[in-house]
């Protein structure tokens, strides 16, 4: 069986390379953080980090990960439990209502935050713009993506 890595450990793939990324992370490996939204790709609720990049895995097959790593929002936890700084952020700037959209959110944030550490406000809005929040949460997320900017 092939493998891909997944919050850095290996994970056995499916022998059908034709299952959905998001449908194996979810399912197979119970990571609830990864949540099913639009199912094309379009409101980011199923984003995961795949080698660091924010993608949606509801756009990917198994068979187009082998070998790579993928990161949800279980995987940004420290090993003493610590949770990330942008999730921090997010937390203290109560960038969340139902938090259905969060973890999409959080890891978009980490990504943008890797590629562009001090990023604009336009440069968020525009990063950020294929996620969203049917609570309309945004200001907050703005000033959690800020406060993460400064750590």
């Amino acid at each position: 069986m092939a493998e891909l890595y997944v919050n850095g450990k290996p994970a056995s793939l499916p022998s059908d390379p034709t299952m959905p990324l998001l449908e194996f992370l979810r399912d197979k490996l119970e990571l609830g953080s990864v949540r099913e939204g639009c199912g094309i790709g379009m409101c980011g609720t199923c984003t995961v980090l795949l080698d660091g990049r924010a993608i949606s895995s509801c756009l990917l097959l198994t068979g187009q990960v082998v070998g790579r790593m993928i990161t949800t929002v279980e995987g940004l936890i420290g090993e003493a439990g610590e949770l990330h700084p942008v999730q921090v952020a997010y937390l203290e700037a109560h960038a969340f209502q139902c938090a259905f959209c969060t973890p999409g959110f959080v890891l978009s944030t980490v990504a943008l935050l890797e590629e562009s550490p001090r990023p604009t406000d336009d440069a968020i809005r525009a990063y950020l713009g294929g996620n969203l929040c049917r609570c309309g949460s945004y200001i907050n997320i703005l000033k959690a993506v800020r406060k993460a900017s400064t750590h």
